[in-house]
């Protein structure tokens, strides 16, 4: 138990024949993950599980996470979601069977694992990564980051074009048909920024 491992006894004729111990394996690019999270700004990243707090504790210190919730069921993994958000946090979950499509539903922002995911899960979040890759995670949200980052950009472009003209307009130093070639020029700035 001290290592993480839940003890298998078998026993033949009422005796104990043997003692060993089963783990679970954390997924190969777990570590990478985490550390490639921690880089993109990611401040806290905790574990919320249903495994008992032994096994936990040490696959999460193997793959770098120090925050541990362990012996959870649906409805406490749910709590804990709620008082994250409670503290004012933008709070991501990502999971792979039903025990958490009621976390999932929850969350800000929830991200299910396609191959080893339930379909309840899969259907319950914003954002479904196929396959088992967790390196896919930091990726995606570096890609949703940049999209938003773009959208504010499209915006404010738009916005000051149409401010711009409306100014001109009013002024009377833009016609109508110079404001119209200006604006369809805008449009594709907006285009090709995106």
């Amino acid at each position: 138990l001290e290592r993480g491992r839940t003890p298998i006894i078998v026993a033949l004729d009422g005796r104990i024949a043997g003692i060993f111990g089963l783990s679970d394996q954390p997924r190969p690019s777990a570590k990478g993950a985490i550390a490639r999270l921690r880089d993109i700004g990611v401040s806290r990243i905790a574990m919320l599980t249903g495994d008992q707090p032994q096994a936990a504790s040490a696959i999460a210190a193997e793959i770098g996470i120090t925050e541990v919730h362990a012996g959870l069921l649906p409805e406490d993994k749910l709590d804990l979601i709620r008082g994250f958000q409670a503290e004012g946090r933008h709070v991501a979950m990502i999971g792979d069977g039903i025990n958490d499509a009621p976390a999932l539903a929850a969350a800000d922002t929830s991200i299910a694992m396609g191959a080893a995911g339930s379909d309840v899960a899969i259907g319950t979040a914003d954002i479904a990564l196929m396959g088992d890759d967790l390196e896919k995670l930091p990726e995606a949200m570096a890609i949703s980051r940049a999209t938003l980052r773009n959208m504010r950009q499209n915006l404010v472009i738009a916005l000051l074009t149409v401010a711009g003209l409306l100014f001109g307009v009013f002024n009377g130093d833009v016609h109508m048909a110079e404001g119209m070639l200006i604006h369809q020029l805008s449009v594709l700035v907006v285009i090709a920024n995106a």
